[in-house]
């Protein structure tokens, strides 16, 4: 078949014509194959030219037309809309873009006019495989979307609201508003910006037709123009927003006070709070970030953060309360507690960590265990029983008491405690703090027996038979080691530190000798040492076979026994021991050097053999490790051990191999930390309620912590002074006194409420639970989970704002390490009546504290724009702003106020901007045209001293200006958010080079994008004033309601299509392709294209390696012959 071709070439003026000698093109193209008509016309977009093509297209028989012209994305949809009124599929349409292609890029106008030739010759040749194609309708969803509560999204919201049609608005923050409610006065007119603001923001709020969606974003977009599913995520407010009243009750109890981002981090604000008081919504919202890094270091799960905010507070019972939540021995943990925690403090990488288990103790030692009110207690009628009085034995009687369980706690001792009771020397842990402290779990209805020993006196059999539902394990680990060397098991005066320890706190305090050696490096061997000291031991010598470093015994306690003269050997280790008439005599030892580490990762000593020496001593202490014994369970062959001679558990619940025995503790971990002892009991005790309930162990309670934040804490501000940790009081060294009082007095008042201020709030809310008991109409919830909303709108309009540069790597202006020096949107915070000083303009002292009016003000414009080093273009509103500062500082300080305002050009664009410049000029402000180099503090005079000191050139007097001032402002660049590009992959929206998200066209299409449907209002397309905001905004509403008013919008058909039976079903395609509109049935096993959202981009066609997949409208087909064009014109035009 014959194709007859007219081909028209446009000179657009003569933004082609003046390179391209078009008459030459139309007699190039005239002699094409299957051309029947060439033309030129010089506007061929005007109605004239539409009407030439229109009118050839039937009398000459036109099957096929090409236009050389434009760009396809400027024109394309205007041609392709001719040849539809002419009756010819819009398809057989093709366009060679001889303006951006050739005119605008090529110098020369012979070889131009040859370019745009082939091009021609191309689009005609590939015309002719055009095949007619059918656009398709899909009806338009009446809702649409706004994403960006600032002041063009209010205002896209509120048109289309006024409109009749439902609008989602998701704004992330907790209000909406926008950066314009963070201002004071708006230029040039100088009106509120709340005043302005502040309407919108309720008429938001209460529109009927508005769907406020705050503190959520969008997570992902699905769909096609007219049907967009969206994903909305909804991040928990922790705060019921139905129920609050924004009464602040709940601010007034947070004892957690961070910087407020809304003032800059110029003043403070409660973890519980509102951004400001007309915020919309109105109710308040708790920050939280991932869990405290010291909580969760600590095995018991204490709240740490929390008590010590209540400490700082001087709330001591309340941070009581919260502690033992957790820790039913507050006051002996406080005191023997390794502080784990306090390894994780990130406080230390200031200066050092916060003195945590000081402060638990101090809030312990304030309120009296006696005084503590028994909680109401709903009973339950199982009874559990409880074995070993230790650390996780009380807690196990503790927690299971408050959940109902009839408790019954055995320990085979005459006392409770444990190893905290036996095992710690009375000057660590005075045993009235122990006995409180046992006495108010006892008080809760636990039911203790003592002296019986499990195995001895009763068996775990002997507790079913008494109808137990339960049992918990707690024994600990009382068995000492031995150093297995000749002359320990046969010699007088040779004893292990468990048994020494037991003996000294059950009251038998002998002199073990009086020179006495201790073999180990734990806590055991310093104990002892420390023992026998007060007991009047005249030399005592630690002899260990590692370093100081590898020592297990806590560094506070080997510096403590140093200060009471006992000596150390390090890298020694005992041989023998040597005895004279069955009494020690001396211990024989080898020196010891460290080798390659082993499988616990410490590196292992080795014996030097020709280093032997001997210590004189009467007494040998053997302090090596403990461990557990298991001779009870010799008639329980149900129950599995492990080869390290620990219970067989599930290290989740705790459960043992049989299925009613729970443990925690020594016997099922090994000789461990007491507060590791504690959080595993927790764990078992959670577990073994389930299990008598019924339920599976598996379930467990909904965590507190907040989600979607791992690793996120808040920041720690840059320069933040260093404040010297608090150290407790001690009691002078008297060991030979024989005294056991105790060593470690605290911190003072003074010093625990200073110390607790000098925590970080790592995860900002401390969830103290003070909030929850302040707010009568019960509306917080710390348990609220993020949540999401699928919704399906027919339009999107992206209104997602800006942030502005922060200058602190422009290390030459100072910022950040100049207390004064200001950027425009701290200067709008405390220029403003609901800023950190009340609308008074104020420098900042050494401290950061606000104190007195600045006599002169530097403004420097273009920080970060106009710079190539930040961003080369202008942000517009800078100069503006600029000179409303210098209004504001003569209106508010005073008319004397000296103003520079340092500026390279005043683009004063707008109405009545210019008006306003020669206002302030009036008014006194100096006005030097040229960029400032730096900002300096170092003085050449005496003038300038204690100033900072601007530098810069001025251009229009060609000279060096220094000037000193008080305070300077810095206009930063307005640039694109920080999240522009996440934003836009997730819309589909591209960006500039300059991280604005591209309009479709700057003229043409300045509101739309190259997605069909999506408009953009506001800063996230560019920099724009407010007035040019709401415009836009207003503009974008126009456009997103036209396509709801028609009800219907075209779908190209220039999309994906996949042959069945090509497909080899290898899924590349799905999972290459941008939009997910290829899907896999499983049926057919081949992949198929939703052309619903496919958008034709032939990712899918160039990967497929079968060649199933095609672009319709691209197929290789026509691809080929366009190149084949090119190639026959080339040759045609060399020939």
């Amino acid at each position: 078949m014959n194709m007859r071709t007219g081909v028209y070439i446009c000179h657009c003026g003569i933004n082609i014509a003046h390179r391209v000698d078009v008459g030459a093109v139309a007699e190039f193209a005239q002699g094409l194959r299957g051309v029947a008509i060439a033309r030129d016309y010089r506007f061929m977009c005007s109605d004239p030219g539409q009407a030439m093509i229109e009118n050839d297209i039937r009398p000459l028989g036109l099957d096929r037309v090409v236009v050389a012209s434009c760009s396809p994305r400027l024109h394309g949809k205007t041609f392709m809309n001719v040849c539809r009124r002419a009756g010819l599929n819009p398809y057989y349409f093709q366009m060679a873009s001889v303006r951006e292609q050739v005119s605008w890029v090529t110098t020369d106008s012979v070889a131009a006019t040859a370019k745009a030739k082939i091009l021609v010759a191309a689009a005609v040749r590939r015309v002719q495989d055009h095949q007619a194609l059918t656009s398709r309708w899909a009806a338009v969803h009446p809702e649409m979307l706004v994403v960006g509560g600032g002041i063009a999204g209010m205002q896209a919201a509120l048109d289309i609201a006024d409109a009749g049609h439902i609008v989602h608005l998701v704004e992330r923050d907790t209000t909406i508003g926008g950066h314009m409610l963070q201002f004071d006065k708006t230029f040039p007119t100088l009106d509120c910006a709340a005043c302005i603001g502040t309407p919108k923001m309720v008429d938001v709020g209460q529109h009927p037709n508005v769907r406020l969606h705050a503190l959520s974003e969008v997570t992902d977009v699905s769909g096609f123009v007219g049907n967009f599913a969206v994903t909305i995520r909804h991040h928990p407010r922790y705060v019921n927003a139905q129920s609050c009243t924004g009464c602040g009750e709940c601010a007034k109890v947070c004892p957690v006070s961070i910087p407020n981002a809304w003032d800059q981090g110029m003043a403070q604000r409660h973890a519980i709070g509102r951004a400001f008081p007309q915020a919309v919504p109105i109710a308040f919202n708790i920050e939280k970030k991932d869990r405290a890094p010291c909580a969760a270091a600590c095995p018991a799960g204490i709240n740490v953060q929390g008590y010590v905010q209540l400490v700082g507070q001087g709330k001591y019972r309340q941070a009581l309360d919260l502690i033992m939540q957790r820790l039913p021995l507050p006051g002996t943990l406080g005191r023997i507690c390794p502080h784990p925690c306090e390894d994780q403090c990130r406080r230390a990488q200031v200066d050092a960590p916060v003195s945590i288990r000081a402060l638990k103790r101090f809030a312990a030692d304030q309120v009296a265990m006696s005084a503590l009110p028994v909680p109401e207690i709903k009973e339950r009628p199982e009874k559990i029983a409880v074995v070993g009085g230790g650390p996780a034995g009380l807690t196990a009687a503790y927690d299971l008491r408050l959940k109902g369980y009839q408790v019954t706690l055995f320990e085979g001792l005459d006392c409770l405690g444990g190893m905290l009771r036996v095992g710690i020397p009375d000057y660590r842990l005075p045993p009235d703090i122990l006995d409180q402290e046992i006495a108010y779990i006892l008080s809760l209805g636990v039911d203790a027996r003592t002296g019986l020993r499990l195995g001895r006196d009763f068996s775990l059999a002997d507790l079913s038979t008494q109808g137990y539902a339960g049992v918990f394990l707690g024994l600990g680990a009382h068995q000492a080691m031995r150093l297995h060397i000749p002359g320990e098991a046969e010699t007088a005066g040779v004893i292990d530190g468990v048994t020494f320890l037991h003996a000294v706190n059950s009251g038998a305090r002998a002199k073990p000798g009086d020179r006495v050696v201790i073999v180990g490096g734990g806590n055991v061997a310093i104990d002892a040492a420390r023992c026998a000291r007060r007991l009047g031991s005249r030399a005592v010598t630690v002899v260990y076979r590692r370093t100081e470093q590898e020592m297990p015994a806590y560094a506070e306690e080997i510096r403590d026994a140093r200060q009471e003269g006992i000596d150390f050997l390090f890298l020694t280790a005992p041989v023998c021991i040597e005895s004279q008439a069955g009494q020690v005599a001396a211990l024989t030892c080898v020196r010891t050097r460290l080798g390659e580490p082993g499988a616990d990762g410490r590196r292992r000593p080795k014996v030097m053999p020709e280093t032997v020496f001997s210590i004189d001593c009467d007494a040998v202490i053997a302090a090596v490790g403990q461990t557990t014994d298991s001779a009870w369970a010799a008639d329980v062959p149900d129950l599995s051990w492990t080869r390290r001679g620990t219970l067989t558990i599930d290290p989740h619940t705790g459960q043992t191999s049989l299925a009613h025995v729970f443990a925690a503790g020594d016997m099922a971990s090994g000789p461990a930390l007491a507060i590791e002892a504690v959080g595993a009991a927790h764990r078992a005790v959670a577990a073994l309620d389930r299990f008598v309930r019924g339920a599976s162990l598996s379930d467990g309670a909904p965590s507190l912590a907040a989600d979607d934040h791992a690793g996120d804490w808040a920041e720690i501000p840059p320069g933040m002074a260093l404040s010297a940790r608090a150290a407790s009081g001690r009691r002078p060294a008297e060991p030979s006194a024989g005294t056991f009082v105790e060593v470690d007095l605290g911190l003072t008042e003074t010093q625990a409420r200073a110390e607790a201020a000098r925590c970080l709030n790592c995860a900002v809310c401390c969830e103290c639970m003070q909030c929850e008991a302040a707010c009568e109409v019960k509306a917080i919830d710390h348990h609220m989970q993020a949540t999401e909303t699928k919704v399906h709108v027919g339009s999107i309009i992206l209104a997602t704002g800006y942030d502005t540069l922060d200058p602190t790597l422009m290390t030459e202006y100072g910022y950040g390490r100049l207390p004064n020096v200001f950027t425009a949107l701290e200067f709008e915070r405390l220029s403003n009546a609901t800023g950190p000083t009340g609308g008074r303009i104020l420098m900042r002292d050494g401290q950061g504290c606000f104190d007195r009016p600045p006599g002169s003000v530097a403004l420097l414009h273009c920080i970060g724009s106009r710079d190539v080093r930040y961003h080369d273009y202008c942000s517009r509103v800078c100069c503006m702003y600029a000179l409303k500062y210098t209004h504001l500082i003569k209106e508010k300080v005073g008319a004397d106020t000296a103003v520079y305002d340092f500026y390279i050009d005043m683009r004063c664009f707008g109405e009545g901007y210019e008006e306003f410049y020669r206002r302030c000029q009036e008014e006194g402000t100096c006005f030097i045209r040229g960029k400032v180099a730096e900002i300096s503090d170092q003085p050449l005079c005496a003038e300038e001293n204690g100033r900072l000191i601007v530098i810069a050139e001025d251009t229009l007097l060609g000279r060096t200006v220094r000037l000193p001032v008080d305070m300077a402002v810095l206009c930063t660049a307005i640039e694109a958010r920080a999240d522009a590009d996440c934003t836009g992959r997730i819309f589909g929206v591209s960006q500039g080079g300059d991280g604005f998200f591209l309009e479709l066209h700057p003229k043409l299409g300045p509101i739309a994008t190259a997605t069909d449907g999506l408009f953009l209002a506001g800063c996230c397309q560019k920099p724009m004033d407010i007035p040019d905001s709401v415009s836009h905004a207003s503009g974008a509403a126009a456009k997103a309601l036209s396509l709801a008013v028609k009800g219907q919008v075209e779908i190209a058909p220039t999309i994906s299509v996949i042959d069945a039976d090509i497909c080899a079903g290898c899924r590349m395609c799905i999972e290459l392709c941008p939009y997910g509109a290829i899907s896999f049935n499983e049926r057919i096993g081949r992949a198929q294209v939703n052309p619903l959202i496919c958008k034709g981009c032939g990712t899918c066609s160039a990967v497929c390696p079968s060649g199933a997949a095609a672009s319709r409208h691209f197929t290789g087909r026509q691809l080929f012959a366009e190149i084949d064009g090119i190639f026959e014109a080339t040759h045609r035009l060399a020939g």
